[in-house]
């Protein structure tokens, strides 16, 4: 005889609908709070400096790259750049293909944000290689990808996709300025780049980068290129004042989501609703409801990827890391009653991410999990509203942004 099935997770109740505030070190709120930059941003800022130092044989003290989204372009100071053994002097010497490394740092300045990485030296060390294109690894201090559901090659550095494309973009840029020269008469060069954070390694105990199977070192992030600051009161105050703009404009919607990228999805969804209607409300999805009924709105959308959706199906309202994380138990009996076979059951309860979850979903061709999940924040957001918002929720997919999944209460 075989081994008896795994018993079946226990059925799904209502849970207890919280909201916790953050710890008081990320509460602190500033006037005239400053932007930052990402280790994403820093990161290209590096590479193509370093790119241009090897291409042009001359240090480079200043670099200029574009953000990702809205393209505009920002200069930062290279704060050390110098050259490998190999490498000739002058700038014909420096363009051979294989003749050493240059390497430049840039220093992450992320504003007002408490930050871990806030003074990282983002480092990148380019080679020059025959072939086209741009090959990028991970060095010192950038944490290797251990686990899945993270939308990340495992094995590979943990630096995430748009930091990558804007590091492709920027060394390309560089690239660009001698093709077709005597240098590159021909298609190439192309460059080997290695991204390196000096103290990564200490950098990275302060996230859940370890629970996340992220191992050695700090990930290189962002979506926009921009760090804004984070603090409760701020962000607060800035989702409370979106949903009273929204209400004195004579709307009656609110289509809330946790960032820009869900909020670009939301707007497909919902095309005929004005721009105000739309409010990030990132973390603080409890705070936006209760600000929606006291100002008498009548309905409210609530379009989010797994992770989020994850943690607002389990009932907590405030889902910075700090204080909620995925219930894989919640996900299992998801796929249960969405009838998965016990063995995706099993391999869903040890998911190590909701997005590893919705992979493992998507693998299997089911999509009852997703519309399940949506229905269980659906119903959490109309309870925690007293039934005073008809609440409707989708789930987008991480890379196409387009609705997977869907529930109203």
């Amino acid at each position: 005889m075989g081994e008896p099935a795994p018993a079946p997770p226990p059925p799904l109740r209502a849970p207890d609908l919280r909201a916790p505030d953050l710890p008081r070190t990320a509460k602190v709120a500033r006037r005239g709070l400053r932007t930052g930059w990402t280790t994403g941003t820093c990161a290209a800022a590096a590479a193509k400096a370093a790119t241009a130092a090897l291409l042009s044989g001359e240090p480079q003290t200043q670099v200029e790259i574009g953000l990702p989204r809205t393209g505009r372009r920002v200069a930062f100071a290279v704060e050390r750049c110098s050259f490998g053994p190999g490498f000739g002097a002058g700038p014909s010497a420096g363009t051979r293909l294989g003749d050493g490394w240059a390497e430049a740092v840039v220093v992450k300045d992320a504003g007002d944000d408490p930050d871990v990485t806030h003074g990282a030296h983002l480092t990148a060390r380019v080679t020059l290689e025959t072939a086209p294109g741009v090959r990028l690894e991970g060095g010192e201090g950038v944490g290797t990808v251990t686990l899945p559901g993270l939308g990340l090659p495992v094995g590979g550095p943990a630096i995430n996709p748009v930091p990558r494309q804007q590091i492709t973009a920027a060394v390309g840029e560089a690239l660009d300025a001698v093709r077709g020269t005597a240098a590159a008469p021909d298609a190439g060069p192309g460059a080997r780049v290695v991204i390196s954070v000096p103290g990564g390694e200490r950098m990275a105990r302060k996230t859940t980068n370890a629970r996340l199977g992220i191992l050695g070192g700090i990930s290189i992030l962002g979506t926009t290129g921009i760090v804004r600051p984070f603090s409760t009161a701020a962000w607060r105050a800035s989702v409370e004042q979106a949903v009273d703009v929204l209400a004195a404009a004579g709307l009656d919607t609110v289509v809330l989501s946790t960032g820009g990228r869900t909020e670009q999805a939301a707007m497909r969804l919902y095309p005929d609703l004005p721009e105000v209607a739309f409010v990030e409300v990132g973390d603080f999805t409890g705070h936006a409801i209760t600000r929606a009924v006291r100002r008498g709105l009548g309905r409210c959308a609530f379009v989010g990827m797994a992770g989020k959706l994850a943690k607002l199906g389990a009932g907590v309202l405030m889902t910075h890391w700090t204080r909620s994380r995925v219930d894989p138990a919640l996900l299992a009996c998801l796929t249960a009653d969405a009838g998965g076979d016990p063995a995706l059951v099993e391999a869903v309860a040890a998911a190590n991410t909701a997005r590893h979850a919705y992979e493992l979903w998507t693998r299997a061709g089911l999509t009852g999990p997703c519309d399940r999940l949506c229905a269980q924040v659906a119903a959490n957001l109309a309870r925690f509203a007293d039934g005073r918002l008809a609440v409707e929720v989708a789930m987008v997919d991480f890379e196409t942004l387009a609705p997977v999944g869907r529930g109203a209460a």
